[in-house]
């Protein structure tokens, strides 16, 4: 799939939506995501939240801080646009532009670059998010989209 599919990216939402979101729920999923890591060897962090409280975070050998960094940048705009990190970016090259020329948003805070995940709940909507950093955009994003469709069974 092409990162700017957008239909594709927005069938991986409506699709990969939990039951239920719960602290044993964020670490069965944190410990996936760090399993499927390790058999890549990927060096990445990994985040999860719910709100505003992070519920999962590992960094794997081979992140740094900088990581820490982009998850933050990530996940702001998960949180701002209840849509992953990477369709709100394909979004705006769909239009012609970037996310760092039309948002108005600080890029120093956030960063519509893949990886980040909205965690929607049936009934409830987005009440967290699931993000990775480590590896190219593309690939954070298939990261997280496979761990999520792991723990669904979708």
């Amino acid at each position: 799939m092409s990162a700017d599919d957008i239909p594709a990216l927005e069938e991986q939402e409506r699709r990969l939506v939990l039951g239920q979101f719960t602290y044993e729920d964020a670490w069965a999923l944190g410990s996936l995501l760090v399993e499927l890591a390790r058999e890549r060897g990927a060096p990445v962090a990994i985040d999860i939240r719910r709100g505003a409280q992070q519920l999962f975070h590992a960094a794997l050998p081979g992140s740094s801080a900088d990581n820490d960094a982009w998850i933050d940048r990530k996940r702001r705009v998960v949180e701002r646009y209840g849509c992953s990190s990477l369709l709100v970016g394909s979004r705006f090259r769909a239009k012609g532009t970037t996310f760092e020329a039309a948002s108005r948003l600080d890029p120093d805070r956030f960063a519509a670059h893949g990886g980040s995940f909205p965690i929607a709940v049936t009934g409830a909507g987005v009440v967290g998010s699931v993000t990775v950093s480590g590896l190219p955009q593309r690939d954070d994003h298939a990261l997280v989209v496979e761990a999520l469709e792991r723990f669904t069974g979708a």
